[in-house]
């Protein structure tokens, strides 16, 4: 596990130190540049694609609340609503500390689970004289599960789990967007002995614009191990409706959990045996900082 860690740090550590000759380089180009250089729009429109993140990162001094809801699975029935009657929430806060940077907590009422991230942005897709056809951001979390277990001793290691991710996206012409997410994730506790604690997975993305305001979302995970009895790989469809200073996304999943160490795991339902469940996810974006133009 030791190995391991040092590995991830090993290169992140070669990323900075390869961003930063490419900045000095950029800087250097935009000067020499006779013609305008372009730093790409948005790539998609919230910091979440439906359950996991996107390349989105807002300017310092931004802080966005996060409400989030997934209701039970709508094959349970009339008798509970067509699963309206259970629900689990997400509350969280992503603050922009710079630019580059942005670090967020959350609190779900699934596993009565507390979650933090830091989100590093990398490289900005843009374009110019020499250019850049990617947006590349770094992402590492953790969570800690504060349930209640009489049937085993919990102690502080057995609650933890990890997720480290490379972010890597592309903004085609103007109504489509790509996502390649590929995860690392550890569970120092795991359900069955026979299961890994560590283990790979790659994620895919995808968000087309219908109209101004209107995109539609496709999001899938693959995990890299041997399938743990009653999990899947997750699967989620969702809208996003763009309405001033608010993102609201509707969303259709197999999966439960609202956080990467939770629904890459441990998602349990089959998407296309009816194993669905209707979510949202409210944001509300307050600048405490300094503004600067939005770009359009």
């Amino acid at each position: 596990m030791t190995n391991k860690i040092l590995v991830i740090f090993l290169i992140f550590y070669f990323l900075f130190l390869s961003t930063s000759a490419q900045d000095n380089l950029l800087d250097q180009l935009r000067e020499e540049d006779k013609t305008e250089w372009n730093t790409h729009t948005t790539t998609f429109k919230a910091i979440r694609l439906i359950n996991g993140h996107t390349v989105e990162t807002r300017e310092k001094g931004n802080l966005e609340f996060l409400i989030s809801h997934r209701f039970g699975r709508i094959n349970s029935g009339a008798y509970q609503f067509f699963g309206m009657d259970q629900a689990n929430m997400r509350l969280g806060l992503d603050y922009a500390w710079q630019d580059w940077l942005t670090l967020g907590i959350g609190r779900n009422s699934f596993s009565k689970l507390y979650d933090g991230f830091a989100k590093i942005s990398l490289f900005q897709q843009n374009e110019g004289k020499i250019k850049q056809p990617v947006t590349l951001v770094w992402l590492s979390g953790a969570s800690i599960n504060t349930i209640r277990r009489p049937e085993i001793p919990m102690n502080l290691n057995r609650r933890l789990q990890y997720v480290h991710q490379l972010l890597a996206a592309s903004k085609l012409y103007q109504n489509i967007a790509l996502q390649l997410m590929p995860t690392y994730i550890h569970r120092n506790l795991v359900r069955e002995p026979s299961a890994p604690n560590a283990f790979f997975a790659v994620g895919a993305g995808l968000s087309y614009r219908l109209s101004k305001s209107v995109y539609l979302n496709v999001e899938y995970y693959h995990r890299f191990l041997d399938q743990e009895n009653g999990t899947a790989n997750p699967i989620a469809i969702g809208v996003d409706i763009e309405t001033g200073g608010h993102v609201f996304q509707l969303q259709l999943t197999n999966a439960q959990q609202m956080t990467e160490t939770g629904f890459i795991p441990s998602t349990s339902g089959d998407f296309f045996n009816g194993d669905i469940h209707f979510g949202f996810n409210i944001t509300r974006n307050f600048q405490l900082g300094n503004t600067r133009p939005i770009k359009k």
